[in-house]
């Protein structure tokens, strides 16, 4: 069905947890790299809005999981989800929202590349909100932007997790007081001046592998350019929300996310 074209080199069926849902796993070119991802679409052939999904994490931490894939997919988009370069036997290696922020951005354009996507939204969790503000910078036609639980200043994420210090400084290079200017190029709150697309912003209170304050900084700075933006606070959660919980709010964001279009 895919077939190859300048960004997809491979697609093969995957075996997918919702009967109405079609998985496949990608191979896709980001700048010279073979990196793998998962594209999930509705069965139906219907035109559909584009999700792009980016994941948290590092390497087999925060792993991209079909089954999560799937539940947007059957809320009526077609997900890609990169799983960003290094992993799952694709090539590179993750620097943490480095040069691997163009596997998000080789991403986006291949959703554009499947006649059936219409409008395409960002999505990010954890670390994978970063990338998401990132990618909407880079692309202006960026329908929508949400971030969930997602880092907003990398250097902000040294100083809390002290369990990264060390992944951090490898990846990177070294410390934010040594090179103050490979965090701040990872942190995409100082560049929302010229961000278009609105944002939903998500957020567990109680949250201690993201604080909350990472919300609370890239709200402010939001609100203080007058660019569209709206938060859902969770007094009561963590990282991870109650599966309850978590069914509900993808229905709701997904729900906003075909609001924001204007059709």
């Amino acid at each position: 069905m895919y077939k190859r074209n300048e960004i997809i080199i491979e697609a093969h069926r995957f075996p997918s947890p919702n009967p109405s849902v079609e998985l496949w796993e990608i191979t896709y070119l980001s700048n010279g790299l073979r990196v793998k991802g998962m594209l999930a679409e509705p069965k139906s052939k219907e035109v559909y809005d584009g999700f792009l999904y980016l994941r948290g994490g590092i390497k087999n931490v925060g792993k991209v999981r079909p089954s999560r894939i799937a539940q947007f997919a059957s809320e009526g988009f077609i997900v890609f989800a990169p799983y960003y370069r290094g992993n799952q036997g694709g090539e590179g290696n993750e620097d943490f929202a480095g040069e691997d922020r163009l596997d998000a951005f080789a991403a986006f354009e291949l959703l554009k590349t499947i006649s059936r996507v219409r409008d395409i939204h960002v999505f990010g969790f954890s670390r994978g909100g970063v990338m998401a503000l990132m990618t909407g910078l880079q692309f202006p036609e960026t329908a929508s932007v949400v971030t969930w639980g997602g880092v907003s200043d990398m250097t902000l994420t040294y100083e809390e997790r002290k369990d990264l210090r060390k992944m951090m400084k490898r990846v990177i290079g070294g410390t934010p007081g040594r090179y103050p200017d490979r965090y701040q190029e990872r942190t995409p709150l100082y560049e929302l001046e010229s961000l278009t697309a609105p944002v939903l912003i998500i957020h567990g209170v109680n949250d201690k592998n993201v604080s909350v304050e990472h919300a609370y900084r890239l709200e402010r700075r939001l609100r203080t350019l007058g660019k569209p933006v709206e938060s859902w606070y969770f007094d009561e959660y963590t990282h991870y929300f109650p599966p309850g919980v978590n069914r509900k709010i993808v229905k709701d964001l997904c729900q906003w996310m075909k609001n924001q279009i204007k059709r």
